[in-house]
């Protein structure tokens, strides 16, 4: 630690190495965050354009739930003549997404190219809609209609010129309807 010491006090240049050295080590250290930070804002924006269009699949629903709720408090139904049979629809979540991510079709997934070079690959889109029961006794407390996406995000990991085995998660969205009066 003395001899550290010395070599920063010391005015011969003997230190102008270990300058260099530090320097590359904070350089690598900070491409390292820089890299961090853009997978954790890739991961964001993936999230909340799946959240979009999540809110996009609810509004669409929007008419029949509301006459449900306005009606009886309930869900997505329509009549059928002798009852009554769901009436909601998942929508069509990729090309939402591929309208806010700028994504397109690839094989089985949804992928985006910056400069020529993969930027991330989204695929596994699963839909589940919870419509809320049909006139239900009491409406305080009952489940309302709500609709949840999950989509598996992969995105390559570079770092000093290299590429690093894919970033790989599952995003899980959540969005519904809930009455106002």
């Amino acid at each position: 630690m003395r001899r550290l010491k010395e070599c920063f006090k010391d005015k011969r240049g003997v230190a102008f190495p270990l300058v260099i050295a530090v320097t590359l080590s904070m350089l690598l250290i900070l491409c390292g965050i820089l890299e961090l930070l853009r997978l954790n804002l890739i991961a964001l924006g993936v999230k909340e354009a799946l959240q979009d269009a999540i809110v996009v699949v609810v509004n669409d629903n929007y008419a029949n739930v509301y006459h449900g709720v306005r009606e009886g408090y309930s869900g997505g139904y329509t009549s059928d003549g002798s009852g009554f049979e769901e009436a909601v629809s998942d929508g069509d979540l990729y090309y939402e997404l591929d309208k806010v991510l700028g994504t397109h079709k690839e094989g089985s997934s949804h992928v985006k190219y910056a400069e020529g070079v993969l930027e991330y690959r989204i695929a596994d889109l699963e839909v589940h809609i919870r419509n809320a029961p049909l006139a239900p006794s009491n409406p305080r407390g009952v489940p309302r209609f709500e609709a949840e996406g999950m989509i598996t995000l992969e995105v390559p990991v570079r770092f000093a010129g290299k590429v690093f085995p894919s970033m790989r998660m599952k995003l899980k969205v959540q969005a519904g309807y809930i009455e106002v009066f």
